[in-house]
């Protein structure tokens, strides 16, 4: 028998790192990953995105591992289809967190993904989706948010770059949530301590791995509690700067297959 490979777990972005930009995944890191299984590692994805808004780009894509969703706040079994962990975000302290960062900046426009793996991506009028493969539905009112559980919220500033409304939110909302910076015009609030890192252990745990086994690729802030928690990080060459310093090593981009490259190295 093979022992076990050093890094048993292999843990991936989605946006901005396993997929191009057309969100797809080329046929040359297809064939990386066979590796990394072939040699009897696990490919686990780490998204920001809710389970809601990867279920049909798993099936195209064959995904039929583990997922951790929504930046740390769910598990979801891809192949069973069916959410193994979720943990909400209090209503009120969403709604007192953004009363607190809207003080110190003025006017956000805020979204928010409910709870569960039916939920939807709700907007409130003035607030434009990152992306424009994601669907989601504007609603008249803030309070109408709040209409059901929610795992997180999105804001936006009509002027704020992203760095300066993640660094204002972080300041103004203490531990009434975690804050995120995503992707572009992605700055978001989950659960107090909840994050891709909380994620990750928990989904490691249901795989009988140890984090630090494992090698994670990313391409954002909200990766930087998954390298933390893995033993391996890798910023890919179209990384937000606080990532790439963070990193164990440097990766071709997203459009470049900077992901295979190195799973071919590792275990080619």
């Amino acid at each position: 028998m093979l022992p076990p490979p050093a890094h048993a777990l292999v843990a991936t972005d989605l946006d901005g790192t396993l997929l191009r930009r057309d969100d797809t995944v080329s046929p040359r890191t297809r064939a990386a990953l066979g590796l990394a299984a072939a040699a009897g590692a696990r490919h686990l994805v780490v998204t920001g995105r809710p389970v809601p808004a990867v279920r049909e780009l798993f099936a195209g894509l064959g995904y039929q591992g583990l997922a951790v969703c929504g930046q740390g706040t769910q598990v979801y079994d891809a192949g069973a289809g069916r959410l193994i962990h979720a943990v909400s975000l209090d209503r009120e302290a969403a709604a007192a967190a953004l009363g607190k960062i809207e003080a110190q900046v003025g006017q956000v426009f805020a979204a928010v993904d409910q709870d569960g793996a039916d939920g939807r991506t709700l907007i409130e009028p003035g607030y434009l989706m990152p992306h424009p493969a994601l669907s989601a539905r504007q609603t008249l009112h803030r309070d109408e948010l709040w209409a059901a559980p929610v795992i997180k919220v999105l804001i936006r500033h009509p002027e704020l770059d992203d760095d300066a409304l993640a660094a204002a939110a972080h300041a103004a909302v203490g531990d009434l949530a975690t804050v995120t910076l995503s992707g572009p015009g992605t700055v978001e609030l989950q659960p107090y301590g909840i994050d891709k890192g909380a994620g990750i252990a928990l989904a490691a745990e249901h795989l009988g791995l140890d984090p630090a086994t494992a090698i994670a690729f990313g391409d954002m802030p909200n990766d930087l509690p998954m390298f933390r928690s893995c033993g391996y990080g890798v910023a890919m060459a179209n990384a937000h700067p606080l990532l790439r310093a963070a990193a164990d090593e440097v990766t071709l981009s997203h459009e470049d297959d900077g992901v295979a490259v190195v799973l071919e190295r590792v275990f080619g």
